[in-house]
């Protein structure tokens, strides 16, 4: 082993120290030991005060060990040959940047007196740096890694690290939160395992253990992954540390429940996490180093291996962008009705992130499951999947960490009641829709549409906390909207469907009954959305797009009716339809605003 890879070591040991030691500052109340900074009481000395000199030992940590010891692997990256290893390279030069921006933000810290944003930013900058300092000591030991990768868990050790990443930095929040102890029992809460939550600490320790079940989950199908496709022994040690640390961890999250969060188990909880992200980050470098064997068939079909930007397109078109669009296109309207005015931008941002990640999530275990369907269908073959641009189980394991992500998310930042609407949203589009109605029923489009109705849902409940009639009634247009929508487009492509043997209504019933329905669904959406105007109290902005759009909606049906064959029609109402829901969503938030009365 180099010199240099000694000193990447010794970086991300102390760089550990430093998070331990930061961990005791918190579990022993020592944060404001020292109230100011970069002085300690106006001076470079601490007085005799044990948290004056626990803050005081963290800062030392920072300056004298993990400052000069990231900032050397930085400086002999770039000012020698190892500069031409650009991982390398790059890792260095983000590790002393971001050294020197936790210290600033350490100051901040102090100065805003523990403020828990600034607090968890500080715990994150620390476990990227000793992941980036990991990375550099595994490359200086053993070279750059190579540059086709053996097919194995390498995906599924990339998604438990995430998790494991944002299980820290939520339970930082958690302690920055004082939700500690927001549930005084484990591991039933209030002696239920579904507890009533009325405050904004219980959700958070609520998604806080919710998120370790997940971590717990992942870390197992991680350690059976490798036993069952590595070869290697470290690999393997590592997954089986892995297992016995997150077991541990569950242990010592327990112990802090049941002993009022004693600093003898605060501590090493924090400790034991920031291992086990050290350890995933340590497997996925171990994996990666596998030598490729014989690839397999859907691999074997690829001339050259796909650059780090189309792998990030497919895994960006793994989630149907467009569709994510669309639903995003009621939220923020129905916020604005919720409040009757703008919502914090805050609040519209959380529900934004939550949404589009929790939609994703659900939109590529879609994409996981059909993917017979998609290499079928002419429509469809260009997607990621049927065109091996990611394999099955990646797909998989990618959706359901976003779905897992965006309900902690949720909970975290809106309330239970939208985590709650989301999560059902996300199962009934996954096995009501996905796995039993699309292949069984021609109604498949008309039952299962209801789970993108349901954002709306979700963001009037992120605003008021409960749901209300208007809010009924938008999830209701929603619903009468989708079947028209879709079933334009089913028109258009009959014969995929057909060859798919996906029993879409044109394909079941024909053509001439598909525009007929499509006729019906029309007149009663509009029916449903002029019951806006009185169960919402909706002024004369509203009524006339409703009223203009609607009739326009009903023409183009009834073009669709007169020539159910021709696929042009058709296509031009799928095409409306969206144009319809946009605008008629955009009036619910003009309306809101700017309130015209109808006189």
């Amino acid at each position: 082993m180099t010199r240099f890879a000694r000193l990447a070591i010794a970086a991300s040991i102390a760089t550990y120290v430093l998070i331990v030691a930061g961990g005791l500052v918190r579990a022993t109340g020592s944060g404001l030991g020292c109230p100011d900074w970069p002085l300690c009481f106006g001076d470079w000395i601490p007085p005799a005060d044990l948290n004056a000199w626990i803050e005081h030992s963290h800062r030392l940590i920072a300056a004298v060990a993990v400052g000069p010891l990231v900032g050397a692997v930085a400086l002999i990256t770039i000012f020698t040959s190892r500069r031409n290893d650009r991982p390398m390279l790059i890792a260095a030069l983000v590790a002393g940047v971001l050294v020197v921006v936790q210290a600033l933000l350490g100051g901040q810290v102090v100065i805003q007196q523990l403020r828990a944003e600034l607090v968890t930013a500080h715990l994150a900058m620390a476990l990227t740096v000793l992941a980036l300092t990991i990375l550099i000591a595994d490359r200086a030991s053993a070279g750059p890694l190579p540059a086709r990768a053996a097919a194995g868990p390498g995906a599924l050790i990339g998604v438990t690290a995430a998790a494991v990443f944002a299980q820290m930095l939520l339970g930082s929040w958690v302690t920055g939160s004082r939700a500690g102890l927001a549930y005084t029992d484990f591991p039933l809460m209030d002696g239920s395992l579904l507890p009533a939550v009325t405050a904004v600490s219980q959700g958070v320790q609520l998604a806080h253990r919710a998120l370790a079940v997940v971590v717990l989950l992942l870390v197992a199908w991680t350690a059976w992954r490798v036993r069952r496709e590595v070869s290697e022994p470290p690999a393997r040690r590592l997954a089986a540390i892995a297992v016995g640390l997150v077991a541990l961890q569950v242990v010592l999250g327990a112990a802090n429940v049941w002993s009022r969060l004693s600093a003898l188990f605060v501590v090493p909880h924090l400790a034991v996490g920031a291992l086990l992200w050290a350890i995933l980050v340590w497997l996925w470098l171990s994996v990666r180093r596998q030598p490729a064997g014989v690839p397999a068939p859907a691999e074997a079909q690829r001339l050259e291996r796909p650059s780090t930007v189309d792998t990030l397109r497919a895994y960006v078109a793994l989630t149907k962008p467009r569709i994510i669009e669309l639903l995003l296109v009621t939220t923020v309207p129905t916020m604005v009705l919720a409040q009757r005015g703008l919502p914090s931008i805050w609040l519209i941002g959380a529900v934004m992130v939550g949404g589009t990640l929790a939609a994703g999530g659900a939109n590529a275990i879609n994409m996981y499951l059909d993917r017979d369907i998609d290499d079928v269908m002419r429509r469809t073959r260009h997607r990621p999947l049927p065109r091996h641009a990611v394999a099955p189980r990646p797909a998989l394991v990618f959706g359901v960490a976003l779905s897992a992500i965006s309900l902690a998310w949720l909970a975290i930042t809106v309330n239970l009641l939208s985590t709650l609407l989301a999560g059902s949203a996300i199962a009934f589009y996954v096995f009501v829709y996905t796995l039993w109605l699309k292949r069984t029923t021609p109604q498949n489009i008309v039952i299962g549409g209801a789970a993108g109705c349901v954002p709306v849902l979700v963001a009037w409940a992120a605003v008021t906390g409960r749901v209300e009639v208007p809010a009924l009634v938008l999830f209701a247009i929603v619903f009468y909207w989708t079947p028209p929508h879709f079933w334009a487009l089913a028109l258009r492509y009959k014969g995929d469907y057909a060859a798919a043997r996906v029993p879409m209504l044109p394909v079941v019933r024909g053509e001439a009954e598909t525009a007929r329905q499509i006729v019906l669904y029309t007149v009663l959406l509009v029916a449903v959305s002029l019951l806006l105007f009185p169960t919402a109290g909706m002024g004369l902005i509203y009524l006339v797009t409703a009223l203009v759009l609607g009739a326009a909606f009903v023409w183009y049906a009834l073009r669709v009716r007169r020539d159910a064959a021709d696929g042009r029609a058709a296509i031009r109402l799928f095409r409306f339809s969206i144009g319809y829901l946009t605008i008629l969503f955009a009036a619910v938030a003009a309306d809101s605003l700017l309130r015209l009365p109808l006189r």
